[in-house]
């Protein structure tokens, strides 16, 4: 048999050197009480390929893993979730939400959303709410992140492909949509002409940009400034994240990972970097409810 030559040996030696050397990204924390311990992992919800293969610590504690809990599992039926969108983020068929704002109102917006590279007659049965989602999409795609790509979803997948790890929601998205939803239309339509006039102005994509960078990075303190800003943040966009996306959700979230914790040992938790920030981020709840913190990165 011929041997291998050394070039290929030191080619597998050096992919295998660069796969446990794979960069730190988000946050992680070792949480524990109970006699159990637990993962909790601060992630991003688009991403890169060579974001890919997750750093050892999160590849050798998901293969350990008896439960993996996201807050939705987007990949477990996409049927189900195509079907809360239509309930919850579009009008009723032959209802075109432009159609009711003034007409200065409506030009200013659809020409907002053709600056973005969206065409207004696509639009209409979106609610405003929607449309901002679908915003933030494009400034992940102008910042070249793909949503396809996003580090929960790849998670997902990892624990699917391994066959021993299930997959429990900390949330739903029929709940996810149900909030975001809850905002009056009046405020819906205001949110959107914000998020449109902050993208105009390229505030929206620095401030894109700063969570990415600190996601990559593992960077602390970038991430407490972000949550800084956040808490200070008097727009209509800084206290709909604040007050609906984090606040109201982070409890509940730390609730659930105070009873996960108490029936098993080795889980692993994935929510968003921004629910692990700041003095009203999930691990100081979780410090108030009694169980232990250790911030890893």
């Amino acid at each position: 048999m011929r041997r291998p030559s050394i070039i290929v040996v030191f080619f597998a030696l050096f992919l295998t050197a660069l796969q446990a050397l794979a960069a730190e990204r988000g946050a992680l924390f070792r949480i524990s009480g109970s006699g159990h311990a637990l993962y909790l992992y601060g992630t991003i919800h688009a991403g890169r390929p060579d974001f890919y293969p997750l750093e050892p610590r999160i590849r050798q504690a998901l293969a350990n893993a008896p439960t993996l809990a996201l807050e939705v599992d987007t990949g477990r039926d996409p049927a189900a979730m195509a079907a809360v969108f239509q309930q919850y983020a579009m009008y009723p068929a032959g209802r075109n939400g432009f159609a009711a704002l003034s007409p200065e109102r409506r030009q200013r917006i659809e020409a907002g959303l053709r600056r973005q590279g969206l065409d207004p007659a696509n639009m209409g049965q979106l609610k405003p709410w929607a449309m901002v989602m679908t915003l933030a999409l494009i400034d992940a795609a102008k910042l070249g992140y793909d949503p396809r790509l996003g580090v929960d979803a790849h998670l997902a997948e990892q624990a699917r492909a391994g066959g021993k790890t299930r997959i429990a929601e900390l949330e739903s998205i029929t709940y996810q949509a149900k909030l975001l939803d809850r905002l009056p239309e009046d405020e819906q339509w205001k949110l959107l002409d914000e998020t449109l006039e902050n993208m105009a102005s390229g505030r929206q994509l620095r401030e894109s940009r700063d969570l990415f960078a600190a996601y990559e990075e593992a960077d602390q303190a970038a991430q407490e400034r972000i949550a800084q800003r956040i808490e200070e943040d008097d727009t209509l966009s800084g206290k709909f994240v604040r007050e609906l996306l984090m606040d109201e959700r982070n409890g509940p979230m730390a609730d659930k990972i105070v009873a996960l914790l108490a029936r098993e040992d080795k889980a692993v938790v994935a929510v968003g970097l921004l629910h692990l920030v700041g003095k009203r981020g999930v691990p100081e709840l979780l410090r108030k409810r009694g169980v232990k913190v250790e911030r890893i990165y």
